[in-house]
């Protein structure tokens, strides 16, 4: 669970995230919005340009069921363990910077496996360092990463994802070493 200070997002008295059917047991509530999720990831994604619309538009789509505030970014400061994501004051210039770098670089088109892998890699570790929504930045992530793939001529097998191993790529993309993200990412492609 993440940790916030003065969280708006969740029930008084407790970390349980204010959802839309009222659920106040966390267990019950990650059973809901993993089911939730499942459901939403099986229908047809938005379209979009792979810009920050669109990225809110998947959070939406994949969260629309869970939680009131699907799609916007979080207004509270939060980390997990002792590393601080970005803050909520900055989400909104640092996602337009990152997407934009993103289009500049034309969505990691026409990229032999290892360059995309790479550029992914680097994508991914900001992204997951800005966490722009209170919950679901990991599933957004990952079907996002899903389209730009596909998008760039790399479907990926997502079958083929370790959940430890990437989340320890992961973490040490936080750190600043994305070799290893970039190393399960080609196991995926």
């Amino acid at each position: 669970m993440y940790e916030a200070i003065a969280d708006p997002y969740c029930y008084a008295d407790t970390s349980v995230l204010k959802n839309t059917p009222g659920i106040r047991d966390q267990a019950a509530l990650d059973s809901f919005e993993a089911i939730s999720t499942a459901q939403r990831s099986d229908e047809p994604l938005p379209n979009g340009r792979l810009s920050v619309t669109h990225y809110k538009a998947v959070h939406f789509h994949l969260f629309q069921d869970v939680y009131a505030w699907a799609g916007r970014f979080r207004t509270v400061r939060i980390g997990k363990g002792e590393n601080m994501f970005c803050f909520p004051e900055n989400i909104d210039r640092e996602m337009k910077q990152l997407f934009s770098k993103l289009k500049l670089n034309r969505h990691l088109r026409d990229m032999q496996r290892d360059e995309f892998a790479v550029g992914a890699a680097r994508f991914l570790a900001i992204l997951n360092a800005i966490h722009p929504f209170r919950e679901g930045n990991g599933r957004t992530q990952t079907v996002f990463l899903a389209l730009l793939a596909n998008r760039a001529g790399h479907s990926l097998k997502l079958t083929r994802l370790v959940p430890g191993n990437f989340l320890a790529a992961m973490i040490a993309s936080f750190g600043g070493d994305e070799e290893p993200l970039a190393a399960e990412l080609r196991k995926l492609i």
